[in-house]
């Protein structure tokens, strides 16, 4: 009996299973002599690359220029203040294009053909309990090379000592640590992700049983005084978390996994790891808060901030640009050290091109480094000097003549909708949630249209950061907003379809890439640090649960207005046949 299957199934399947061969290896001849390297004029070289690079910068370049123009323009029209250190800011934002292109490049070229390989071979090679122990470390390797993951090291120089000492300590102190608590969550969600491949879970009671704990944590630690500024961190790192490289080296092995055991089949089998490496690190690091919290007091953090400053000055590892040049290469080399063990030792498997992937991986950490001295000097500073300047559309600021700008209520209208239209332009120019409208267009043959869940995630996530906005703003605490917004989300999932369900809580974290997280967490510790709050954290968290919401709210429309077409049709249907009998009966 033949079976049946989607175009777009087989097309996915063949693309991930094709090999690929060399034009050179086609039209060699078999002389016995080694064959002379061709020379290009440099004409013809100029040629070859220009739409090879054009491509990628432009890519880059696409999700970068335009918010770059948005908080200019806003900064200068509306708020009529100049932009400070405007060369240096314009040389960062070139250093955060060129490091993301060659940054993306070699993952492309380097690490990706490593997961891609050990998600075929190494289920085949080693037992279950040795893949899942490979999943976790390398769930743990891959968020120390995220490109965002140093915005949160960056964060904690905006962070007051003795105002919020916990918080401190995490983000400057701990700041290994805190790295290595939200890999271990991302690890033990890799390790979930893959069983619920193998043994197709379903994503909704995953999703109650993480929720539970995770939600009277959070309750928990806004009872303590000291503890309450981290919750915004905590719930900022899911964020974090989700970006080019995580997700695609810990689904490929999950996904190959799932195919070896031949349970790959279902069209949304590659959905929900993303969810859970969202929610899981969230946990681990109020964990480490509460770690912490045990471990020192208030003044002994303020006691080893003071000692740490003054040992600090003069190091160079610790300053710009030796910072970043050891922290490129410390998250990029032990993730390929550790790929390359397991693909040699354990495998026995010898990389495929290795002088590519080896120009891969250099090219991967050149960017890596490139992108953070452009997140030092561009992107970070941009976000924090337009957001401690919106505050003074509505308020009084020191240094700002003639502030308040504008009336209270018309103030307040433009500070949220510069927040909104920045979350929701922010989300139009991602790659990966175009990439994710097509594939659900695919596989919803239509039902879900690209166009519908992009702007219906662009919408959640500009209403999400208008919220965070006015957290700050009005002092809410954020444990109400995350207790009811994920109580509603809760609500959702249940009354929503699984296809939905996995769209919607995956969607979140498509929307967070290496460009706007820096911008939106230095934008809301520099509004944050203007208003006098505690902390500027908990945008990002709000940014999350927004296309949650909205996303699975035009599930249950979309569901709503097929159901009501099928009643429709069965009510005309009646109807019909008495016509059909009337005119055979005449």
């Amino acid at each position: 009996m033949s079976k049946e299957i989607r175009f777009g199934a087989f097309v996915r399947v063949a693309t991930l299973r094709q090999k690929v061969v060399s034009f050179n290896d086609l039209v060699r001849v078999n002389t016995g002599t080694p064959r002379d390297r061709v020379r290009l004029r440099p004409l013809y070289a100029y040629r070859l690359f220009t739409p090879y690079l054009s491509t990628r910068l432009f890519e880059q370049a696409r999700a970068v220029i335009p918010l770059a123009l948005y908080l200019v323009l806003f900064q200068v029209f509306i708020l009529r203040q100049d932009i400070a250190d405007a060369g240096v800011l314009t040389a960062g934002l070139l250093a955060v294009i060129l490091g993301l292109m060659l940054f993306m490049e070699g993952l492309k070229l380097g690490l990706m053909p490593f997961g891609e390989r050990l998600g075929n071979t190494l289920p085949v090679h080693s037992p279950l309990p040795v893949v899942l122990l490979i999943v976790f470390l390398l769930g743990i390797g891959a968020t120390f090379a995220e490109p965002a993951i140093g915005a949160l090291k960056a964060a904690g120089q905006f962070v007051d000592v003795t105002t919020t000492p916990y918080l401190y300590a995490l983000l400057n102190q701990w700041s290994e640590a805190l790295v290595l608590a939200v890999g271990i969550g991302v690890g033990f969600a890799a390790i979930l992700g893959t069983l619920r491949f193998l043994f197709s879970w379903s994503l909704k009671p995953l999703i109650y049983l993480t929720l539970v704990p995770l939600l009277a944590m959070t309750l928990y630690l806004s009872q303590n005084a000291d503890l309450a500024p981290t919750l915004g961190l905590a719930w900022d790192t899911g964020a974090v978390t989700t970006g080019p490289v995580t997700v695609p080296l810990v689904l490929a092995l999950g996904v190959g996994i799932a195919g070896a055991a031949g349970r790959g089949d279902s069209s949304l089998s590659g959905f929900g790891i993303v969810t859970l490496a969202s929610l899981f690190p969230v946990l681990a690091v109020q964990g480490l808060a509460l770690f912490v919290f045990h471990q020192q007091s208030p003044e002994a953090i303020v006691l080893a901030a003071q000692t740490v400053s003054l040992s600090a000055s003069g190091n160079w590892l610790t300053q710009s640009p030796g910072a970043e040049i050891i922290g490129g290469v410390r998250a990029i080399v032990p993730l390929v050290l550790f790929l390359l063990f397991v693909l040699l030792v354990v495998v026995k498997h010898k990389p495929v091109r290795p002088a590519i992937t080896a120009y891969g991986i250099f090219l991967c950490v050149l960017g890596m480094i490139i992108f953070k001295l452009g997140l030092t000097y561009g992107l970070s500073v941009l976000g924090s000097q337009a957001g401690s300047l919106v505050p003074a559309a509505f308020s009084p600021l020191d240094g700002i003549v003639g502030s308040p700008l504008y009336s209270l209520s018309a103030g307040l209208f433009i500070a949220i909708g510069f927040a909104w239209v920045l979350g929701f332009g922010a989300t139009l120019a991602e790659p990966a949630l175009n990439a994710l409208g097509l594939t659900v267009d695919n596989l919803t043959n239509g039902a879900l249209r690209k166009s519908t869940l992009v702007y219906a995630v662009s919408f959640g996530v500009g209403c999400g950061i208008a919220v965070g906005i006015s957290r700050i703003i009005y002092d809410w605490p954020l444990v109400w907003l995350l207790l009811s917004g994920y109580a509603l989300a809760i609500v959702l999932t249940w009354l929503s379809t699984e296809e939905f369900v996995d769209i919607a809580w995956d969607s979140a974290g498509v929307t967070t890439g290496p460009v706007t997280v820096p911008l939106v967490l230095a934008m809301g510790l520099g509004f944050g640090e203007a208003m006098g709050a505690v902390d500027g954290f908990g945008i990002l968290a709000m940014a999350s649960i927004g296309p949650i919401l909205s996303v699975m709210g035009t599930g249950l429309w979309i569901n709503w207005k097929i159901q009501r077409k099928h009643v429709m049709s069965e009510e005309r249907l009646p109807a019909i046949d008495r016509t059909a009998r009337r005119g055979r009966a005449a």
